[in-house]
């Protein structure tokens, strides 16, 4: 196997991707083979293996204490992962504490700084609530 592994989505559009590239070489390939074959290069003899592995945990790098990139409020961190707890398949809770506090408040007249968030992201890394802006509030990169 692969050292790191997708999450489920990642695996998903590799082999959206890889449909897309077969379509355009001439050579159309299904979603099931597709799904088969993204599986076979990580190492598993099945997509349903692989999805078995892949579907319980937190992305790569979501770990207690390990480093995380991404944007609060369309605001860019890095950060350290305090806690990480399961809320359902693929969505998880995630307290990061900030390397660097972050000013959340776009007005001239006042400031806000966190140093601490907190937030349920999903498969994508992305919460389902958004800003007025239309952007995820919280974003983390995945690995």
């Amino acid at each position: 196997m692969s050292p790191q592994l997708p999450t489920a989505a990642q695996a998903k559009d590799q082999a959206r991707q890889l449909r897309t590239k077969a379509g355009r070489d001439g050579a159309p390939l299904g979603h099931a083979k597709s799904l088969e074959i993204v599986a076979h290069r990580h190492g598993f003899r099945d997509w349903n293996t692989m999805s078995a592995a892949i579907a319980n945990g937190p992305p790569h790098g979501w770990t207690v204490g390990s480093k995380v990139k991404g944007r609060f409020l369309s605001k860019p961190f890095t950060a350290h992962v305090v806690s990480v707890a399961n809320v359902k398949p693929q969505w998880f809770r995630l307290e990061l504490q900030l390397e660097e506090a972050i000013d959340v408040v776009t007005s001239d007249g006042f400031s806000n700084f966190r140093s601490r968030i907190s937030g349920v992201v999903g498969p994508k890394g992305h919460s389902m609530e958004r800003t007025s802006n239309g952007h995820a509030q919280l974003e983390v990169d995945l690995w």
